[in-house]
């Protein structure tokens, strides 16, 4: 049997098809202005009028970014400092979570209620300096691993999932004769794929987007540079380069590229490497964001 539309299901679906549509377009027109301004000729983009494709196309936007001395070391430890700070947030939020959501740990109450806390109170930026500074972390690489290896709201939406896991699966191990940490490796983290690539992907936006402890910790050491530190250099020379540029007689004394231009181009080479592991994380993202907050 057929089932047939009425009226106010066929002017449903359609404001429904249309409302998406709008939305589809707001998302993502941004992101392709950003990249028409990023490939369009500097100087003619101060004359506006530039909306999905460039008017006169260039690369000299981003050979002005990658022509930077230090943007090849500053890629390279944004690259490991994304890596290994993900695997090892990932797996230590991984096994805290499990350690607070076992029914038989005695201080599951009173450890939930101190990690709550530290969600809302901190020493603030001073005492966390002279803490790293204590530590010896100040001018190292791990100053960019180490403090955020474990992160309270992680671990409370991973553990949040593993509450949701049946508690059979852990008994029957048990009876079988394996112990916590092969319950943890072969049971709980392959069932925890979908919270995890979540999380995953959270941490790994974290990691490839700060710049700040960089400026704080390592702003003295251009081995120790990142990729988001240098852009953010790159802009704010670019910027007082265009306000130079506004005193001069004669414009061509200056580099003759705007900062909307660098700024736009400078968007993409930090969207771009996010943009191109998502697909492959986003079934998982989707599960990991609803079951894990469903709890039976």
């Amino acid at each position: 049997m057929k089932y047939r539309l009425t009226l106010g299901d066929a002017l449903f679906n359609l404001f429904l098809y249309t409302f998406m549509i709008v939305v589809g377009i707001v998302t993502i027109y941004p992101f392709l202005n950003l990249l028409a301004i990023s490939f369009n000729d500097s100087l003619d983009t101060v004359r506006g009028g530039i909306y999905l494709w460039p008017r006169m196309f260039t690369w000299n936007n981003y050979l002005q970014i990658f022509l930077y001395n230090d943007l090849l070391v500053a890629f390279k430890n944004s690259v490991l400092r994304t890596l290994i700070g993900t695997a090892l947030g990932v797996f230590s939020g991984a096994m805290l979570a499990y350690v607070l959501s076992r029914q038989d740990f005695i201080a599951r109450k009173p450890a939930s209620l101190f990690f709550v806390l530290t969600l809302y109170f901190s020493g603030g930026m001073i005492p966390v300096y002279m803490l790293i500074r204590d530590l010896g972390l100040i001018n190292s690489f791990w100053v960019y691993i180490l403090p955020n290896v474990v992160n309270v709201w992680n671990v409370f939406v991973i553990r949040s999932y593993m509450d949701g896991l049946p508690i059979s699966l852990q008994e029957s191990a048990r009876l079988d004769g394996a112990n916590d940490w092969t319950i943890f490796y072969r049971i709980i983290l392959p069932l925890c794929k979908p919270v995890l690539a979540t999380i995953g992907l959270f941490v790994a936006v974290g990691q490839w987007n700060s710049w700040f402890d960089t400026f704080l910790y390592n702003s003295t050491n251009s081995d120790l540079t990142t990729l988001q530190y240098e852009l953010m250099k790159i802009l704010s020379n670019t910027q007082a380069g265009a306000s130079n540029q506004a005193r001069l007689s004669d414009p061509s004394l200056s580099n003759q590229v705007s900062p909307e231009s660098i700024r736009a181009s400078i968007t993409m080479v930090a969207t771009v490497p996010i943009l191109l592991v998502y697909p492959f994380l986003q079934r998982y993202f989707v599960k990991g964001l609803t079951l894990g907050a469903v709890k039976s």
